[in-house]
């Protein structure tokens, strides 16, 4: 048997648009990040980890109905989460895999590259809230899965046709 990095207890799935808290030895798993992002967010000291699914980059809705859907209200949300479960901003790490461009697109770039964007939506907005983002598996063609151990930190990212990657 291979050691993927990822612990044997249960396994708790993040959908698109979601977001979950792990305390307890859980595997956060989320499935068909093409030009969506996990992020990854963990907190070494309290063993509390998070797993956001986003789709676009920025909330533009007037009513927020989605907050977990977009990059800026779905990290705040998913950091002040973190924080009432004990997390301290200045121990909380991130990892991100996704942003892939999925589709070519005729005549232009605008919607084909929503993956290049949400990466950099992601990137502004981790460093707007002082969070470092310690390792990344982002861009490219191919879909992904994203596994991550809430006891380790370890993320194990997955795509057809490829070995795991461990970041």
């Amino acid at each position: 048997m291979i050691n993927t990095g990822i612990s044997t207890g249960k396994k708790t799935v993040i959908g698109i648009a979601d977001m979950k808290l792990a305390q307890h030895g859980e595997t956060l798993i989320t499935y068909a990040l093409g030009s969506c992002i996990g992020i990854c967010f963990f907190d070494p000291k309290i063993k509390l980890a998070a797993l956001v699914h986003i789709m676009l980059p920025l909330n533009m809705e007037a009513g927020r109905k989605n907050p977990m859907k977009y990059a800026d209200t779905g990290i705040r949300e998913t950091l002040k989460a973190m924080e009432a479960r004990g997390a301290l901003r200045a121990r909380i790490t991130a990892k991100a895999a996704g942003g892939a461009k999925m589709f070519e697109t005729a005549g232009g770039d605008s919607l084909g590259n929503i993956g290049q964007r949400n990466i950099e939506s992601v990137h502004m907005i981790l460093k707007m809230e002082r969070i470092r983002l310690i390792a990344e598996d982002l861009g490219g063609s191919v879909a992904r899965t994203l596994l991550f151990d809430s006891v380790t930190g370890e993320a194990t990212i997955r795509s057809y046709g490829r070995p795991d990657t461990i970041i």
